[in-house]
């Protein structure tokens, strides 16, 4: 055999054996029960905060290429019980990047990243797929990101920076409980937390400049260092300011992102459930907001 059949030979073995080895990963995926479902659809919002200006639908990736969050099929499942309940949107599931090339995502009012990993998708590589998603956003659509939404784009500098963080760890992890502090209490995508801070056990990922920045999202909550606990897992100086929830303007149109939901009891947190749907509503472009970004508050100056 040629050097060049060998070489083929090897890159099919690898290519079935990534396809073999996500396959599996996808079948051992848990999934939530009935009992789960039942405290999703409870906890659910029982209406849209606005009236859609028409029906809306929005696209939900949740491929991974990286580590697979054990939680996507449950944020799968709460937001097509969240668009169905509240009336807010249709929801298109999907592990198919075709669906993001210009023909296809025009069908959509915007796309949500459900926990999405290194889907490796870049200019020089899939350049059709990054041409729609960023004519899609830049012309008015909405682009979603839950949790590890910002582990995707280190080979597109440019997606990296309008989702505003990309990750690089996650010291306040998943077993423990942190605090939480309301950047922005009177905004409209925060009336589900009454302006009151709070505790919540989950995994946090770390945002640290460039790609986060006060000066380019308008940050709506952040960690609370004035909890020792959580203070005491920051362990860089940026750690000081550590975005939870955020929304920035791209072009026409608009980014939202929320650091919560590693936990698969997020999915039947009432409260941010609420913060969710405004989130994704304002994203679509239903519920107005302001997005001009403020400055960090003086405890985290």
């Amino acid at each position: 055999m040629s050097r060049t059949l060998k070489a083929i030979s090897l890159s099919l073995v690898i290519l079935v054996g990534f396809v073999s080895v996500q396959a599996t990963s996808e079948k051992k995926a848990p999934r939530p029960n009935a009992k789960e479902i039942k405290k999703m659809k409870a906890a659910m919002p029982v209406k849209a905060t606005v009236k859609p200006k028409k029906p809306r639908t929005i696209l939900v990736i949740n491929l991974c290429k990286g580590f697979r969050h054990s939680c996507i099929h449950y944020w799968d499942e709460a937001l097509t019980i969240m668009g169905k309940k509240t009336g807010a949107f249709t929801t298109v599931i999907s592990s198919d990047l075709n669906m993001l090339r210009p023909e296809k995502i025009r069908m959509f009012d915007a796309v949500l990243f459900n926990n999405t990993t290194k889907l490796g998708i870049n200019p020089k590589d899939t350049p059709e797929i990054c041409k729609g998603l960023m004519d899609f956003l830049k012309n008015g659509k909405g682009v979603v990101g839950i949790h590890a939404a910002t582990d995707n784009f280190d080979k597109w500098p440019e997606m990296a920076h309008i989702m505003g963080g990309i990750f690089t760890g996650h010291p306040w992890g998943s077993g423990g409980t942190w605090a939480f502090k309301i950047d922005d209490p009177t905004h409209p995508l925060m009336k589900a937390f009454k302006g009151k801070g709070f505790k919540e056990k989950d995994e946090i990922y770390r945002t640290a400049p460039p790609h986060y920045s006060r000066s380019k999202q308008r940050v709506l909550m952040s960690l609370d260092m004035s909890d020792p606990a959580t203070k005491g897992k920051a362990s860089k100086p940026t750690d000081a300011d550590t975005g939870i929830s955020w929304i920035k303007e791209v072009g026409k149109g608009r980014v939202f992102y929320g650091s919560l939901g590693h936990n698969h009891h997020i999915t039947w947190n009432a409260t941010i459930l609420q913060h969710y749907l405004d989130g994704i509503q304002w994203a679509i472009g239903d519920l107005k907001a302001d997005a001009t970004p403020k400055p960090a508050p003086k405890a985290v100056k």
